[in-house]
């Protein structure tokens, strides 16, 4: 069977290597006459595979034990509250740079446990993300968040800012699409959905020296010391979710690791912004310098086409590029399951779309 090409920001596309393996799974899991969601997560067939993935995790993105690894339940939204809550216990001062609709989102959910401040935004048209010199002073915040890639805006950094109070950063869409410096930075969330797994699971990888900045009003829930301690399972894991990301991160390493995987991505992204570039038909709104390899928002030059794209778009096989609903117009979201053919296909659609309607 061919499959349409799915091009949803999230939950998105997972290889179908992983979902074809997934399938003779599971009905009975390794010969033992249970799927793997039946099983218990107390069991060792459970805790191994979920060390397992850990491990794998970590060759991948390449971290020592510095860093505590977690897989916890509530998507990174969770992580809005999460982040203050456990790092705000000396200093509810907080530090953010807003450069897209989630951005908005961690800002005004940390603004219930201090004093958020934005000490850099978006600006101009086409969108930018000012350098760091245009930044106002983070002074003694209790920690700097930013969002390197904006999934509804398609805006990414390409840069780092460099401040003397821990990094966080929510790297739902970018995490595992190419190699990072985890020097860097001092937390990472992701929600699964993009690069990793089913939509509801979080990574978080947390440097170890921040315990104990907690606040006191954190749920049990919501501490990564507790979280960490209790190996991910303080409570039922979502225990389904570990696994698929855990065939996941095999699929990988077995595809050549992170830098194949950001070789790959930045070509497909290169083809597409070329198709939009090259064609006064379709725009995009993002300085070139701050584009998204990710997430690639889209305008037709007539947006009464809109609807007509969309519905010949999917008749072709070409699924979920409606952008979103507080931006419009389209959007192609070209993960890491996203295979160059997609991107090739979807191409010449919008070629034989503008030479028909244009």
């Amino acid at each position: 069977m061919t499959r349409p090409f799915n091009f949803c920001a999230g939950p998105a596309a997972l290889p179908e290597p992983v979902l074809a393996r997934a399938s003779q799974e599971m009905l009975d899991w390794h010969g033992t006459g249970m799927s793997f969601m039946e099983m218990s997560h107390r069991s060792s067939e459970v805790v191994d595979t979920v060390a397992a993935a850990e491990a794998t995790l970590r060759r991948l993105l390449d971290i020592g034990d510095e860093f505590a690894v977690i897989f916890a339940q509530g998507g990174a939204t969770s992580q809005f509250a999460a982040v203050p809550l456990n790092l705000g216990g000396a200093n509810a001062n907080f530090a953010y740079a807003n450069t897209g609709q989630w951005s908005k989102k961690a800002i005004k959910e940390a603004g219930r446990y201090g004093e958020a401040r934005t000490v850099a935004s978006v600006e101009g048209e086409p969108r930018t993300i000012p350098l760091q010199d245009a930044w106002e002073d983070v002074g003694d915040a209790a920690y700097l968040h930013i969002t390197p890639n904006e999934t509804i805006d398609g805006i990414e950094f390409h840069w780092l800012p460099t401040h003397d109070v821990p990094l966080v950063a929510d790297m739902s869409s970018t995490l595992l699409s190419r190699p990072i410096n985890m020097d860097r930075f001092d937390v990472i969330y992701a929600g699964a959905q993009k690069n990793i797994g089913p939509a509801g699971l979080v990574i978080l990888l947390v440097r170890r020296e921040l315990y104990g900045r907690v606040m006191d009003s954190c749920p049990s829930m919501l501490n990564w010391q507790i979280a960490d301690e209790a190996g991910s399972m303080l409570n039922t894991p979502p225990t389904y979710s570990i696994y698929l990301a855990g065939l996941v991160f095999e699929w990988l390493e077995a595809e050549g690791g992170l830098a194949a995987m950001a070789d790959v991505n930045k070509k497909k992204s290169e083809a597409l912004y070329g198709a939009i570039d090259g064609s006064d038909f379709y725009g995009n709104p993002i300085a070139v310098r701050d584009r998204s390899w990710m997430n690639v928002p889209f305008t037709l030059a007539d947006d009464s086409l809109d609807k007509v794209f969309l519905a010949e778009s999917e008749e072709a096989g070409l699924l979920n590029l409606k952008g979103h609903r507080s931006v419009g117009g389209m959007r192609a979201s070209i993960y890491n399951a996203t295979p160059p053919a997609a991107v090739e296909a979807l191409i010449a659609f919008m070629q034989d779309f503008e030479a028909r309607h244009g």
